[in-house]
Formats: C-alpha cells, structure tokens, sequence
C-alpha cells in the first residue's frame, strides 16, 4: 500500500512528465500523442514506474522506443522542474499501458 506521500509523488511526476510530453511532442513523441496513464513509486522513492498510453501513432513500438532511448534526457528535464521539491528525481522506467485496447476488446466481444 502506498503512503500519502508516495501517492503525491506520484501525481507530482504524472502531471510534470505529462507537460513535458505535450512539449516535446514532435521530437520525443514522433507527433503522436502521449498520455501519462498511471506513476507508482517506489517506497524509498529511488524508482518511478511510468504507464503511458499512445494515441494517434502510425507506429506505437516506434514511438515507445524513442521514449525508452530518450528517458535519461525526459529525467534530467523532469528534475530541473521538480528541483525544489525533490531531492533526487527518480529512475523513471516506461510501460505501455495497454487496458483501454482490452476494454476495447471486452466491449467488442460482449457485442457479439
């Protein structure tokens, strides 16, 4: 169970890499959109688990990748934001969050 101050942590990063996305939408994005589903952290708060949800891209894996190869610089950028309120900025690793395509499919199989 997450504390009080792990949830605000989470919801810090969620809203700020959420912003960052939207600004570097072209070059870390591949003009699709990205969206900030879900941040856990961890108890010592040295780790962020970051589910993001890609919308409108020709190629998802693509676009996920090039996250993947720019997280150091998505880090450095998130800990110039967040500098006052955190000591250190956690390692961020990326998931694909993928339940709206499987409500999508549940929805399309309970039609049948």
């Amino acid at each position: 169970m997450a504390t009080i101050r792990q949830e605000k942590i989470a919801m810090l990063l969620k809203k700020e890499l959420s912003m960052i996305f939207q600004r570097h939408t072209n070059s870390l994005c591949l003009g699709a959109m990205v969206s900030v589903t879900i941040t856990r952290v961890t108890p010592d708060m040295s780790a962020a688990k970051v589910y993001l949800s890609i919308f409108a891209a020709k190629d998802v894996n693509e676009v996920f990748e090039n996250i993947q190869l720019h997280a150091k610089q998505i880090r450095h950028e998130l800990s110039q934001i967040v500098k006052n309120q955190l000591r250190r900025t956690p390692e961020l690793t990326f998931y694909i969050d993928d339940s709206l395509d499987y409500a999508e499919k549940i929805e399309e199989l309970l039609k049948k």
